[in-house]
């Protein structure tokens, strides 16, 4: 279905909406963050639930940590499918953890509808800027070079088995033909701070959490890690520039429990939509260096099932496990 077909179905089903939802205007969206409250995914959770409130009501942020994001997930799997709960999906809840974890309490790929993606964030890999400059290394080119030159030398930093960090980095190995040991931390933060501290060679760390520090010389940035450069960061090259079609981003965006009604799957997806291309979001995302990605709902099920197959070879390939 294209575009424009998508948006006048939308407008035609938001204008036909039941009576049963009318009927629950003031029933208040539950909206499902699975990580800890002050992170990029929860400020952005919240931003989006004040600018829909004129066209769905008010929406309550509930945070529910755990288990990696699986606990607040399986709350939005296992709630009703009636629209007045939903979820934030992303890519370690619906895309990594059905392959890292042994037991999981949803299905990621059938327990939920798409809304939309909300946002893309590039990984970025950074070097301690003085170790990059006595080892000469000032591009991404020039790292796979020492790396193939002296076999076993390098090492990276990550924020634990599975995490974003450790994938992308085995991604790059695999991709580069070259080794280098990775160390897990517990945590993104003890892992930037060994970097910081010269105590590995390099990390491939969230570009929000990278750049202050890249901005201020510390850090040494050879290359971002989705498959064109960032807005943010645009004299930062992509890591596509150098080893052809590579691409692993963070993502996520919204979803409900499956079987909610089609017509409220458009309602919710036009007023989010519409949130996301408003310019006051594009700017309060750009400070968390967060691109809004609006999608239909079936372009976000199709993105989430694509990365599926994408990190379940990733995983498998590393053997990383977390139970």
């Amino acid at each position: 279905m294209n575009a424009l077909r998508f948006v006048t179905l939308v407008g035609a089903l938001v204008l036909g909406v039941s009576s049963s939802w009318a009927q629950g205007a003031n029933k208040p969206i539950r909206l499902v963050v699975p990580y800890a409250a002050g992170g990029p995914l929860d400020i952005t959770a919240r931003v989006l639930a004040e600018r829909v409130k004129d066209s769905l009501g008010t929406v309550v942020v509930e945070n529910r940590p755990g288990a990696g994001g699986n606990i607040g997930a399986d709350v939005v799997a296992k709630a009703a499918p009636d629209g007045y709960t939903i979820g934030i999906a992303a890519t370690a809840t619906h895309a990594v953890n059905p392959w890292l974890f042994a037991k999981m309490p949803y299905n990621a790929a059938t327990d939920f509808a798409g809304i939309t993606q909300m946002v893309r964030v590039p990984n970025v890999l950074v070097m301690n800027a003085e170790v990059a400059q006595r080892l000469r290394i000032g591009t991404l080119a020039d790292l796979i070079a020492y790396a193939k030159a002296h076999p076993a030398k390098l090492n990276y930093g990550s924020g634990g088995n599975g995490s974003a960090g450790h994938l992308a980095g085995e991604m790059f190995k695999k991709e580069a033909g070259i080794f280098a040991l990775h160390i897990p931390y517990n945590g993104g933060n003890p892992a930037q701070l060994a970097l910081l501290s010269a105590q590995v060679d390099f990390n491939l760390d969230n570009l929000a959490t990278a750049a202050p520090n890249i901005r201020s010389g510390k850090l040494k940035a050879l290359a971002v890690t989705s498959l064109s450069r960032s807005t943010a960061l645009p004299e930062v090259p992509a890591m596509s520039e150098t080893l052809k079609g590579f691409a692993i981003d963070t993502w996520w965006g919204l979803v409900a429990p499956a079987g909610t009604p089609k017509e409220r799957i458009a309602q919710l997806h036009q007023a989010f939509t519409a949130a996301l291309q408003a310019p006051e979001t594009k700017t309060r995302f750009n400070t968390l260096f967060a691109e809004p990605a609006p999608s239909t709902p079936a372009a976000f099920d199709a993105w989430m099932q694509a990365e599926r197959r994408k990190y379940e070879k990733v995983v498998k390939d590393t053997g990383a496990r977390v139970d």
